[in-house]
């Protein structure tokens, strides 16, 4: 992106317009001051500029990953939605390969397709309760898990 300003935010300087969702893509890597190493995934449901996935999805979505992560590893940091609405990052501690992310990504996706409710869609729970929908959270799981062997691929 010759065109623009180097930013400090590392998705501000990929090129929106060059990528090809859905795909899985390691956005960061650190090694913090005491060694632990943290990774972030970008994991990108909708083509950007083109598609987003709806707010309730998004929601639900989160909610579902979050919980259902957590039963696959004891290493997922987080799951945080992208403002554009186009995917999430999902943050790892430690080193992982591609390989294994996709195998996590998948379970949990496997998870959510199966699920029978989104956990914590009430309002002691989550701040906006009525605002989800498990059917449209399973129809993207599916869509995304459908494109499993281009996950590696972000550029055309």
């Amino acid at each position: 992106m010759t065109d623009q300003p180097r930013m400090n935010v590392e998705s501000f300087n990929l090129d929106h317009r060059t990528v090809v969702a859905p795909y899985v893509r390691l956005a960061d890597h650190k090694v913090l001051p005491a060694g632990d190493v943290i990774s972030k995934y970008d994991v990108r449901f909708t083509q950007p500029n083109v598609a987003h996935l709806e707010m309730p999805v998004v929601h639900s979505l989160e909610h579902l990953f979050a919980e259902h992560s957590r039963n696959h590893s004891g290493q997922v940091v987080d799951f945080s939605p992208m403002g554009c609405q186009t995917g999430f990052y999902l943050i790892l501690q430690g080193d992982w390969t591609d390989e294994a992310v996709h195998d996590l990504i998948a379970a949990t996706l496997a998870d959510v397709v199966r699920a029978t409710e989104v956990p914590a869609a009430n309002e002691v729970q989550c701040g906006w309760g009525a605002n989800h929908t498990l059917e449209g959270a399973q129809a993207a799981a599916t869509a995304f898990l459908a494109e499993r062997a281009a996950w590696s691929t972000v550029t055309a």
